[in-house]
């Protein structure tokens, strides 16, 4: 079993990766940690709350950050456009959920969840980075702890979704990202480069639904709001599958390319936000802002079909995904 910290800002696409980590049978929740981005803490936190109790969901909720990790930056870039005022694809979630919220910190549950079990315990970020940087900075022993780090963020060959430099994610905190990228841990970022390759039309979720178990009656009237956002900007009938492409890879990373070589993130300027990669090929950067840094891995190709396949399999029947 792969234990999971599931960092996140529902938002519609957290909501279907949520769901993806809950059903499937090799995946062990232990943990989901909220964070500002697609809407304000609150209603993230909210969301999640709301999420767990209609999927029947278990694993602990702790709420985090509601301001990026530099206290001079401005935190207001809220996805409303994209994913609604309340940030499921306005459906009305209440203003009350009777859900527990962990008394702890975001931040502080990861650093505690961690050293608890070291070595064994996956962090899949797929908002800002901010509580994952706050963890570092409260005990920064856990970057020798923690598994493995699995980002949804990030623009290297592609322009961004933001700004033509910059993705949404990395954008809303992008010292946070620095720091968590910086980290002696290892990281992978599956970014706009993969994701913007991997969509699932109406169509497709339709039938999903009608197949399916009966929470994706949710997933999919919380979806038509954000399917609605990229038939009207981007003239696609359907969705991209941002955030579960970050939770497939935990168990089918052979569908996608990787490169290796340290990243960095721009701060501030005409292209703040910016994902930048060096070759992983012995050149040094002695004296500049790339010497020490460490290795880490971003996802340049995927095998849309077959994650989109992946997602169906584990969402409608429960099962892992059969492999060739």
């Amino acid at each position: 079993m792969i234990k999971v910290i599931f960092d996140t800002d529902p938002g519609v696409d957290d909501a279907m990766a949520l769901l993806y980590l809950h059903r499937h049978p090799d995946i062990d929740l232990v943990g989901v940690t909220t964070v500002f981005g697609n809407a304000p803490i609150e209603i993230t936190t909210r969301n999640a709350q709301f999420l767990h109790k209609a999927w029947k969901i278990g694993a602990p909720i702790a709420g985090g950050a509601a301001k990026p990790y530099d206290d001079g930056r401005d935190g207001g870039h809220f996805a409303t456009i994209v994913h609604g005022e309340d940030g499921l694809g306005n459906i009305g979630v209440p203003l009350e959920i009777d859900h527990p919220v962990d008394p702890r910190h975001a931040a502080q549950f990861i650093v505690d969840t961690v050293k608890a079990d070291p070595g064994n315990v996956t962090l899949v970020a797929v908002g800002p980075m901010t509580n994952l940087a706050l963890a570092l900075k409260a005990d920064p022993e856990i970057a020798s702890l923690v598994k493995e780090v699995v980002v949804m963020g990030g623009a290297f060959d592609v322009n961004g979704n933001v700004t033509p430099a910059a993705e949404a994610n990395i954008y809303n905190d992008p010292e946070a990202a620095d720091a968590v990228f910086t980290a002696p841990w290892k990281v992978t970022l599956i970014g706009l480069d993969v994701t913007m390759q991997t969509t699932m039309s109406s169509d497709y979720l339709a039938k999903m639904v009608e197949a399916g178990p009966s929470e994706l009656k949710l997933l999919s009237e919380l979806s038509q709001f954000y399917i609605d956002f990229y038939r009207q900007r981007v003239g696609l009938d359907g969705m991209a599958l941002h955030d579960s492409c970050a939770c497939v890879y935990l168990t089918e990373p052979h569908l996608f390319d990787v490169r290796s070589g340290p990243v960095r993130v721009v701060c501030g300027g005409l292209a703040d936000g910016k994902t930048i990669q060096a070759p992983d090929d012995g050149r040094k950067y002695v004296g500049s802002a790339w010497d020490g840094v460490p290795s880490q891995v971003v996802c340049t190709g995927i095998r849309a079909d077959e994650i989109r396949e992946a997602i169906r399999t584990v969402l409608v029947e429960g099962r892992a995904p059969a492999r060739a």
